[in-house]
């Protein structure tokens, strides 16, 4: 038996991915709502920030093609460049925090946790929150209000501006950026909701353990002698 950090490895184990045992076991406190949500928050996230790799690449591409071709030319996106480099950073943060707690729930779901740990989860949840909601706003602002420009002397200019040059200069007039920014919203969405049933899930756990009202009283009747009444049970407890 190998335990590390408390968790047996042996119940890492494949049948878990099942969906019946995923949503239909409903022993445990808002097991179902957690998988659904952090598993959106987490794809969406991550979507939008392969999304935004293709844009951020995309222009990246197209710089070192028009300053190869055009000695006195220099390609300014830079503002572009830094926020979809972010947002590969906050995607990552979000799948790394709910992909976690996706896991250990699924595996571990009655593992005892003190409580900084339990803050740790919750404090790492509402900085992602941050991270993304800051992203957002920022990624929007950017691609609604934002284009590339190219300074160069009067003949590369010319030259240029003959060009059709995709990615387009204006930012939103790039389909894959305004997808990243819609992606990236609707996962912030998912990553707020997470966060909060993150916070009601640790307050259960406080109160009544990680079962849920249903599992805990299944789990009562499960072992209570066979023709002992309620209040019998109680009283022999």
């Amino acid at each position: 038996m190998v335990v590390i950090w408390g968790l047996d490895l042996r119940d890492i184990q494949w049948y878990k991915f099942k969906s019946s045992y995923m949503f239909g076991n409903t022993d445990y406190h808002l097991r179902r709502r957690k998988f659904v949500v952090y598993q959106l928050a987490m794809i969406l996230c991550v979507v939008s920030e392969s999304v935004g790799t293709a844009a951020l690449s995309n222009y990246v591409d197209q710089q070192s093609d028009i300053e190869r071709l055009h000695s006195s030319a220099a390609v300014h996106n830079d503002d572009f460049v830094g926020i979809a480099s972010y947002n590969i950073f906050v995607g990552i943060a979000v799948a790394t925090i709910f992909g976690a707690a996706f896991f250990f729930d699924l595996f571990f779901p009655t593992r005892y946790e003190p409580m900084n740990i339990r803050w740790a989860w919750r404090i790492s949840a509402v900085v992602v929150s941050v991270m993304a909601f800051a992203d957002a706003i920022a990624f929007t602002v950017i691609t609604a209000t934002g284009h590339a420009w190219v300074s160069a002397n009067s003949a590369d200019a010319e030259a240029i501006a003959q060009q059709h040059l995709d990615p387009p200069l204006r930012y939103r007039d790039n389909g894959k950026a305004i997808a990243s920014v819609v992606l990236l919203w609707l996962g912030l969405v998912a990553t707020i909701a997470s966060t909060v049933i993150m916070f009601a899930f640790y307050k259960h756990v406080g109160a009544y353990g990680p079962l849920s009202h249903g599992g805990r009283w299944r789990q009562e009747a499960a072992i209570k002698p066979e023709g002992m009444t309620e209040q019998q049970a109680q009283t022999e407890a």
